[in-house]
Parts: C-alpha cells; sequence; structure tokens
C-alpha cells in the first residue's frame, strides 16, 4: 500500500534515538549491540518474524516449523557466537569437531560399479595447521599423492595474501598451485561451493582463500561445526525484550518505502524520525528505499545494483527409518547434493542443502526429491531400503550475493556522505556471505551510529596458532568505514 497524501503520522525521537531498518542478522545484530549501549533503537521489520533469510516457518502442510535452510555457524565465527551469547541462545547449538565424507564412487561411474566408502576428517594430535593431516592421509576419499598435494596447496594458502587475490577466481588459484581436476571436485569443491555459495571458477580466490585461512588453518578450534538444536527462528526469541528494555521498540510488520540519514516512511503511512537510521536491508533492495539526491551524491549506492545472486536449495525430507546411522551430517562428494543434516534423534528426518543451486530452481518438488534420493542412495547404501514418507523444498533464489571478483571490488563501507549506514553481509567486512559476515557489519553499524570507532564492537578472530604464524599466515581484517 502506498503513501496516501495528509495521511502521514509522525514518530519522534529522542536523545540518542536509531532506526533499524531490517530485521535479519546484520540489523539484529546492530540493534542489540545498540540497545545495550544505551540507545533507544526502533527497528523495523516487513516481515512477521526476525531472522532475515536465516530464519524458519510454519509449513501449511504439515504444520511443522522449518528452517528456510540448514545454516551452520563455525568456531571462527566470534562475532555470530557473540551475538547468540547476547541473545542468550549459545546453549542453542550442538558443536561437532569431525566432518563425514561419504563418497559413492565418480558421479561418471554407474552406481553398479562404484564402491561407497566414509571418511572422517577430525583434529588430530598434531597442532594447527596439520591438525587435519593424520585424518586426511588416512581419508580413502583421497590417495596418498592427492592428500599431499592438498597439503602443499594448504601450505601455500597459509603464506598468500589473499587480498592480492581479490580480481581471480579460486579455481585460477587451485589450477596455478598444481591441483588436479579430481582433487578440485572431490575436495576443494565441496568446501568453497559449501561456504561461499558459488562455483570455483566463479568465486573470488580472495573469498575461498578466506574460507581456508580463518576456518581452517588458523587454529585447532576454527573449523568447528555448530549446528542449532532448535528452529533458527528461535534463536532471536529475546532481541525484542533487549531492545524494549533500553525503550526501544521491535515493528514487525512494517514495510518501508523510503529511507534517508534522519528518517524513513513506512509503507502505512507513518513518518519515524532518529538521530541515525542504519539501512539493514539485502543488498538488491537498498536503492529501492533510498531517495535519488542520496544516491546522487554518494557513491556507495550505484554499484549495488551490479550485485548478482547465487540460489541455496534446502529440501526437507522424512523417511520410514534411520537413514543416516550415527551419523550428524554428512558430505557426498561428486554429487549435487553437498550436505545432509540430521534432524531428530531418529536419524529418519534429513535436511539436505544444494548450494550454488542454479540448475536446480527450475525443477519442480519431485523432481528434486528424485535428485537428492539419487544423490543418497549412491553415497549411504542403507539409506536404498528406506521409504520416502515427506518431501519439502525449498527454494531461496537470492540467498547470497555472488562473491564473484567483480562484486568483490565494489562492496561498500558502512558510512558515506549521505548519512545512511549500511549493515549486511554484502558490505566490505572481510568475510563472505555468512551469518559471521552480517553480524560484523551489525556491529560496525552500531558503532558508526554512535560515532565510535568501526572496531569498537567488533569481536577479535580467534588467535593464530602459533606454528601456522610461524609458517606464514597473518591475520588480515577490513572494517567498514567512511
Amino acid at each position: 500500500m502506498g503513501l496516501q497524501a495528509g495521511v502521514v503520522a509522525v514518530v519522534k525521537s529522542a536523545a540518542s534515538n536509531v532506526l533499524v531498518v531490517g530485521g535479519g542478522i546484520a540489523g539484529l545484530a546492530a540493534a542489540v549491540r545498540l540497545a545495550e549501549s544505551g540507545a533507544r533503537v526502533t527497528l523495523l521489520e516487513t516481515r512477521q518474524k526476525l531472522g532475515g533469510r536465516a530464519t524458519s516457518f510454519k509449513d501449511v502442510r504439515s504444520g511443522q516449523v522449518l528452517d528456510n535452510c540448514q545454516h551452520v555457524v563455525l568456531g571462527c565465527c566470534t562475532n555470530y557466537l557473540d551475538l547468540l551469547a547476547r541473545l542468550g541462545a549459545a546453549e542453542k547449538v550442538r558443536w561437532h569437531d569431525a566432518q563425514y565424507w561419504a563418497d559413492g564412487g565418480t558421479a561418471l561411474q554407474s552406481d553398479a560399479r562404484a564402491v561407497p566408502t566414509m571418511s572422517i576428517i577430525r583434529p588430530g594430535p598434531l597442532p594447527a595447521p596439520a591438525h587435519f593431516g593424520v585424518s586426511m592421509l588416512r581419508a580413502p576419499l583421497l590417495s596418498l599423492r592427492e592428500s599431499s598435494a592438498i597439503g602443499r596447496c594448504c601450505m601455500a594458502i597459509l603464506r598468500t595474501d589473499r587480498a592480492a587475490w581479490q580480481s581471480h577466481t579460486f579455481g585460477e588459484f587451485l589450477r596455478g598451485h598444481g591441483q588436479s581436476e579430481r582433487v578440485v571436485r572431490r575436495f576443494w569443491e565441496p568446501v568453497v561451493v559449501s561456504a561461499c555459495n558459488l562455483a570455483i571458477d566463479r568465486v573470488a580466490a580472495s573469498v575461498a582463500l578466506h574460507v581456508f585461512q580463518e576456518g581452517f588453518l588458523a587454529n585447532r578450534e576454527a573449523a568447528r561445526i555448530g549446528v542449532p538444536s532448535v528452529p533458527l527462528v528461535e534463536l532471536y526469541e529475546r532481541a525484542e525484550a533487549i531492545v524494549s528494555d533500553a525503550g526501544g521498540r521491535v515493528e514487525l510488520g512494517a514495510g518501508v518505502e523510503r529511507l534517508d540519514a534522519r528518517s524513513a516512511m513506512t509503507t502505512d503511512g507513518r513518518r519515524f524520525e532518529a538521530d541515525a537510521v542504519v539501512c539493514a536491508v539485502p543488498v538488491e533492495r537498498v536503492n529501492r528505499l533510498v531517495g535519488e539526491a542520496d544516491r546522487t551524491r554518494d557513491a556507495r549506492f550505484a554499484p549495488l545494483d551490479r550485485f548478482t545472486h547465487s540460489p541455496i536449495l534446502g529440501v526437507h525430507l522424512e523417511f520410514d527409518r534411520n537413514v543416516l546411522g550415527t551419523m550428524p551430517h554428512c558430505v557426498l562428494v561428486e554429487r549435487p547434493t553437498q550436505w545432509l543434516f540430521r534432524k531428530n534423534d531418529a536419524g529418519t528426518y534429513v535436511h539436505a542443502v544444494i548450494s550454488a543451486a542454479d540448475d536446480w530452481v527450475a525443477l519442480d518438488e519431485r523432481e528434486i526429491g528424485e535428485r537428492v534420493l539419487a544423490d543418497m542412495h549412491a553415497c549411504l547404501p542403507d539409506s536404498r531400503a528406506a521409504r520416502l514418507v515427506r518431501v519439502r523444498a525449498v527454494k531461496e533464489k537470492l540467498a547470497t550475493f555472488a562473491p564473484t571478483p567483480e562484486s568483490e571490488g565494489i562492496r561498500p563501507c558502512a558510512v558515506g556522505p549521505s548519512g545512511i549506514i549500511l549493515a549486511g553481509d554484502y558490505t566490505d567486512t572481510g568475510w563472505p556471505a555468512t551469518m559471521e559476515g552480517a553480524a560484523r557489519s551489525g556491529y560496525t553499524a552500531a558503532a558508526a551510529a554512535l560515532q565510535r570507532d568501526g572496531q569498537a564492537f567488533i569481536v577479535p578472530s580467534r588467535p593464530v596458532a602459533r606454528l601456522s604464524a610461524v609458517l606464514g599466515l597473518r591475520q588480515r581484517h577490513r572494517v567498514a568505514s567512511a
């Protein structure tokens, strides 16, 4: 519904009032830190729930509360974990040290000829960055020569200045460091596609290098996998109380039509005024809300229309028997379905994730279910005896911005001449399109709204292990600034 002339209610602000537009992870992070710092926050979210793309919905078919897609947190995600702690939700995450890689044989082989194997990758007795070395060498997933080649490439990654590779793809980096196509398909691609939501020949090398430097090589705790034990929407339940206890409020179902550095107009005719405005909507929506005058004088906005997106498909599957054994999750090697996550103790409810799912978005639910089942049957022989009871596919066509070499060069900082403060995983956080990147951007935006240094609220990364540092790894951080 558009605005009607003469029907504008003005909501006046008090000192230290901050308006946050958007209730995803970035907006929540900004609102929580601002409220804790004494600001009176008004958080406007167009939907009837918080969490943005990392949230849940009630399925009208089954009545269940389902996540849009399975989201996980790694041990290196210090700011997102800090946000969960502030929301009282840190204990709602289950942690796992081991990764299970189910290999059904090369996808070009027939299932009759392939012999499924299981590789368990977990930290061993060696210090970082060699802590995965023993299990990698023992994994049937790779030959000894292939594991050695990966080790040499990891040594090169340790010493690489990832900023110097921003204009190249990760595929270029890998081939320049002696990685065979088979090793790329079986190891590098599953990790990168899942972490960056983009194929290795499209993703900026700087982004993928970040994943391995921060997430695998920096220290032993970095690669621990945390999986929420509750629907994602339940992680944010305390947010409204934190904001309201500081004198602010959260308004759900409040769509914003226009905003500037001091106000926002909602689609139902209300005008909110504040001392600062944080725009925490997805990148594709920003220029729809910002007026022409602000877009003209602030160079941050023009490049935003050049961002592209990469889809993710989440598939909820219910079986008549256990299909995962004792595994909490597993990677399906050389299969379009990259990850399976256990969603109940019985192992009968599984969530499948397909990242960079361009080839899947046109499929109907029956076709999607058949493809996922084929991947499961190839890699997990015990699943072949199970009957699929229910399938529910959730397509997120605009799941993340595509972290290509072009987009990495145009990510905007938090503040600029217009005075509008930007927050979102697409901003220049130095992190990929992740919940950690979103949380960092929200913390940076909160500091900017309070006119504090951009680092003021940022939780430092985990320290680099001594041996990793000796071998050449240095943490490099980018924090959005003017």
